[in-house]
């Protein structure tokens, strides 16, 4: 009961705290970190100790999938080179660096200091969209961050796998294996998981029941999550291509009352979950640390050793690479606060402590691990570094970078989409009036609504549906709204094909039909 009581607690404090951030605009993840640090160190706060299977089973899947399905589709396609270059150089790179750096300023061995570089290596899709969210990117610089943490797992397992087999087995690195293995794990996760899309794509068009596409949408990426590892290939990728496939399918799939339900559901889950993991990290620290040995005090020197090491590679690596792209681009003038930003984007989170929560505690020979208790502090002391510090001042950070995107910028982009449109949709009610087959009050009444949307584009309301009755009239209007809904949501998507529009645009746009869409449902 103690542990249920446990649970309970945190969750209230994870709900106070995120709702709190919220309200003052900060980014949730680090407050989160900190608070769980600082009941930590409460007296009489019980200790806390995080099971890897929980956090890779429970918590992990569906974070991982709501990160991949708000991926664009077509951002993605646009950098999937320079993701692809992140996705295993930097890695490699960065778990090369810290080993080296690990082992010449810490007590660990050679071997495990290899391990905390490949636990470190890799960024974390969870962190990373949680703290991008409320941030005015440029489309490509957004989905660049989002893409490499989503889809670098593979070779910081891989990486992860072959460094704990050499500490643990004392084997021999087999590289030529590990090649082999990347492959299984990166390919069979994205078999797997476009296979779960696939499947999940043909039920959700036979149905519209509600209750079954929310139970649906919930079991999707634990499916996908499990059937993976069963396959011993990578759960986590297998997740993220069910739902960046899912995601950018999404609104052909379901109606807008389920779409509706589904973000209100799903919201609630990422932020229960979200709020309970970021706050279990703050909440571990102290405890692992009292685990320590006396010869491992200095702790503290040897994490901000590791989380410069870091930064300096990300920087390194993405400052040469930022270049090129531009060139390519057309660009004449090197921007070079991208690689700054992208650099301080760059956060570890849930997956790395998950990594090294999973490291055994003594070798094949039986002998203990000694170094593990360090890896482990380290490892979560980086993780509440990079949250805090980046995390406080990764908005400043875009903000004095001049790459953000104006509010302005935004605006004028949703009131020019919105005028689209009311033009697609009048362009319907001229159709439909040269038949002669509806009421001309009802016709009136459409034009109006549309031509109030020309007028004033950011009012997302068209017209009053507060009618206490349905008379035909009524009926016939909502009906030809309805349709009229239909055709503006085609001229939304042609729109975003046409690179007319961000996805952000189209998701809020697509979300404000959906809403007008139930509301004439439920008049």
């Amino acid at each position: 009961m103690r542990s249920v009581g446990t649970v309970l607690a945190l969750v209230v404090l994870a709900t106070l705290v995120a709702t709190f951030a919220r309200r003052w605009r900060i980014p949730a993840p680090s407050l989160l970190v900190v608070a769980g640090l600082a009941v930590a160190l409460l007296p009489g706060t019980p200790s806390i100790e995080i099971s890897p299977d929980v956090i890779g089973l429970v918590v992990l899947p569906p974070l991982l999938y709501a990160s991949a399905e708000d991926m664009s589709w077509r951002e993605l396609k646009a950098v999937w080179k320079p993701v692809g270059i992140l996705a295993i150089g930097l890695v490699l790179a960065s778990a090369a660096a810290v080993g080296w750096v690990a082992s010449r300023v810490t007590p660990l061995s050679w071997q495990m200091a290899l391990v905390l570089g490949a636990v470190l290596a890799s960024t974390d899709p969870v962190a990373v969209t949680a703290l991008g969210r409320r941030l005015a990117l440029p489309p490509r610089v957004q989905a660049l961050v989002q893409a490499e943490s989503l889809f670098n797992d593979a070779t910081s397992l891989v990486l992860f796998r072959v460094a704990v087999s050499i500490a643990v087995a004392s084997a021999a690195a087999d590289w030529g294996a590990a090649g082999g293995e990347f492959v299984v794990l990166a390919g069979g996760g994205t078999v797997i998981g476009a296979a779960v899309a696939y499947v999940v794509t043909l039920i959700r068009r036979r149905t519209e029941d509600p209750v079954l596409e929310t139970v649906i949408a919930l079991v999707t990426p634990y499916a996908a999550y499990v059937l993976a590892e069963g396959a011993h290939t990578s759960g986590v990728t297998s997740v993220v291509v069910a739902g960046v496939v899912l995601g950018g399918r999404g609104d052909r799939l379901t109606n807008a009352r389920i779409r509706l339900q589904l973000h209100a559901v799903y919201g609630t889950v990422v932020f229960l979950l979200e709020s309970v993991v970021f706050s279990l990290i703050g909440l571990a620290l102290p405890a692992q640390v009292r685990a320590l040995s006396d010869g491992d005090r200095a702790w503290p020197l040897y994490a901000l050793a590791v989380a410069g090491t870091l930064i300096a590679v990300r920087l390194l690596w993405l400052a040469p690479l930022s270049a090129v792209v531009q060139r390519k681009g057309g660009t004449h003038r090197v921007n070079w606060r991208v690689p700054m930003v992208l650099t301080w984007a760059g956060t570890r989170g849930v997956l790395p402590l998950a990594a090294a929560l999973s490291i055994p505690e003594v070798t094949k020979s039986g002998a203990t691990l000694t170094d593990r208790p360090l890896v482990l502090v380290l490892t979560t002391s980086v993780v509440v570094v990079t949250l805090v510090v980046q995390g406080f001042t990764l908005a400043p950070v875009v903000r004095r970078s001049g790459i953000a995107l104006e509010p302005d910028h935004t605006e004028r982009e949703e009131a020019s989409a919105l005028c689209r449109l009311a033009d697609a949709g009048i362009r319907r009610l001229d159709e439909l009036a040269e038949l002669e087959a509806v009421p001309d009050v009802v016709l009136d009444r459409l034009r109006r609504g549309l031509n109030a949307r020309l007028d004033d584009a950011r009012d997302r309301l068209s017209d009053d549906n507060g009618v206490a009755h349905a008379d035909s009239a009524d009926l016939i209007y909502r009906q030809l709204r309805r349709d009229l809904i239909a055709v503006e949501a085609v001229e939304l998507q042609r729109l975003y094909d046409d690179h007319a529009i961000s996805d952000t645009t189209r998701r809020r746009l697509q979300r404000s039909l959906d809403l007008e869409e139930a509301r004439l449902a439920d008049v």
